[in-house]
């Protein structure tokens, strides 16, 4: 009886430690997050790096239809702030500041991509498509300025 009460209770443990790490973080997180950098570190052939940079373009694009969003909530805040009263400066600094933090994580992704297209050029050049250990030391540099 106590065992099965210990094996119930670590596995309700072990699941939340589970979906906390699946967790979804909010998208400009994602563009620094831990696995992100993993992931690049790890990225050694062309396609690695061509599917950085679609990944990091998609995230610049969903960054910057966020920002949108915020600026059109800021333009109706700043229009319509009676209908707010005293929150309605705290809206706008919140929607600003949120639009702000999107417009960063849109042109980091932007320059993240563009640094990663150069490293996938540059190994098409080399005509290392899948083997590209022997010109990822060479590369290293340009993959630390990603992170």
């Amino acid at each position: 009886m106590k065992t099965q009460r210990l094996l119930a209770i670590a596995s309700m443990g072990s699941m939340l430690g589970l979906m906390t790490s699946c967790a979804p973080m909010s998208p400009y997180q994602t563009v620094d997050s831990p696995a992100l950098r993993k992931t690049v570190q790890n990225a050694r052939t062309r396609s690695d790096h061509d599917a950085l940079t679609r990944y990091f373009e998609n995230l610049a694009k969903e960054m910057g239809e966020r920002a949108e969003e915020q600026k059109k909530l800021l333009q109706h805040y700043q229009e319509k702030s009676y209908l707010y009263g005293r929150r309605a400066q705290d809206q706008q600094s919140h929607t600003w500041a949120l639009m702000v933090r999107y417009e960063q994580a849109a042109k980091t992704s932007l320059s993240k991509a563009a640094s990663h297209r150069e490293i996938a050029a540059k190994l098409k050049q080399e005509g290392n498509t899948d083997s590209g250990h022997k010109t990822a030391e060479a590369h290293a540099g340009a993959r630390s300025q990603n992170n």
